[in-house]
């Protein structure tokens, strides 16, 4: 069956954020108490909308501050505005890829959109944007990328996901759709993606030919 919508997750596959996000966790829950290392937040935390991780911290420190979430991102945002960059050929795949394409990213909107505006990236996916958010749960359930295809009309055995996380691959699978784990950032983990059961890649100008190899 041909493949005929692309889902990108975003962090680790259209833009190379997930070191600063990471790094921006990891001081700002170190302000809280907890000594964690970068290694551990992007172990822990890697692919999950700031919802799903808020309990995680909050078991370990007790009753996080209101404010936890802002420190956080205006600390996230100036990393990104100093050194985020899109993913080294993105933009040529997607300037040649014959599917329909958008963003399903556990990033609420405004990162999105901020990531996305950063890196030159928005306008090849303006109106096909979809965020955690939107559903009542997010990844590894199935909820984000079968409410990104019902809105792009497509089924979701026509629909691949290109995913940097296990949680993602886990997620697009429970959709049944197709998962390509793209392992091409310093954060991503071959392995596990592909134990998670992705096809997995190295390089962005790969993923065409993929494409068609899941056709046949």
């Amino acid at each position: 069956m041909p493949i005929e919508l692309v889902i990108f997750d975003c962090d680790g596959v259209l833009v190379d954020s997930e070191p600063a996000s990471n790094r921006a966790m990891a001081e700002t829950i170190a302000e809280l108490g907890w000594d964690i290392s970068y290694d551990e937040t992007t172990m822990r935390f890697k692919g999950r909308s700031d919802r799903d991780c808020l309990p995680i911290i909050e078991r370990r420190v007790g009753e996080i501050p209101d404010d936890f979430l802002e420190r956080y991102r205006e600390r996230m945002f100036a990393m990104f505005r100093k050194d985020l960059e899109a993913v080294d050929g993105v933009a040529e795949v997607l300037e040649g890829l014959s599917q329909q394409v958008c963003v399903a990213s556990s990033g609420d909107h405004e990162k999105l959109r901020m990531t996305l505006g950063h890196t030159r990236l928005l306008s090849r996916f303006e109106g096909r944007i979809f965020s955690a958010v939107d559903v009542e749960r997010g990844k590894p359930e199935p909820d984000l990328f079968l409410h990104a295809a019902k809105k792009m009309g497509f089924a979701p055995a026509r629909c691949a996901v290109v995913e940097d996380s296990p949680l993602g691959v886990r997620a697009a699978r429970a959709a049944g759709m197709r998962p390509l784990g793209f392992a091409g950032t310093t954060t991503a983990d071959a392995e596990a993606l592909r134990d998670a059961g992705a096809r997995v890649f190295t390089q962005m100008h790969e993923l065409p030919a993929l494409l068609v190899a899941e056709t046949t």
